[in-house]
């Protein structure tokens, strides 16, 4: 009688490990589908997040170019006494490694602003007073066009 039992709870205990074997090997349809649209949800609500967070940065990263610029010229003039005739040669007399990047164009691409000439003296060159941006765009937090700042 013993003998018989104990085949009873093999049989029961092999049928029950296949079913759950069949079902363990994978997702059914509407998981998979499930997993889809949450994530889809969440890319959705992160993706508009996420580029108003790159716009920040960017932002950000020229005001901090802007008054480097500002900066290295005010530098340049107290040096020197007049102003650079370019940016180039803020970079060659070492106030610069570099010409950065406008970060809204993505190009070295910096609109200069030239000071008056000076009436006592007509032949001189009026040299670079102030660096803005050549983006057009207008920035979303300010309101106001990048070349303005």
């Amino acid at each position: 009688m013993v003998i018989g039992v104990r085949r009873l709870e093999r049989r029961a205990s092999s049928r029950g490990q296949r079913a759950s074997a069949i079902h363990s090997h994978g997702f059914t349809l509407l998981e998979l589908i499930t997993v889809i649209m949450i994530v889809g949800i969440l890319a959705a609500v992160a993706l508009p997040n996420y580029k108003a967070a790159i716009l920040a940065a960017r932002e950000a990263t020229l005001t901090q170019d802007l008054f480097l610029f500002r900066d290295v010229i005010d530098q340049f003039y107290a040096d020197k006494g007049r102003y650079p005739a370019s940016l180039e040669e803020v970079k060659e007399q070492g106030y610069l490694r570099k010409i950065p990047a406008d970060p809204m164009t993505g190009q070295p691409d910096w609109e200069v602003v030239y000071a008056e000439p000076d009436p006592d003296d007509p032949t001189a060159q009026p040299g670079i007073y102030d660096v803005k941006s050549a983006s057009t765009a207008t920035s979303q937090t300010r309101g106001t066009p990048y070349n303005e700042w």
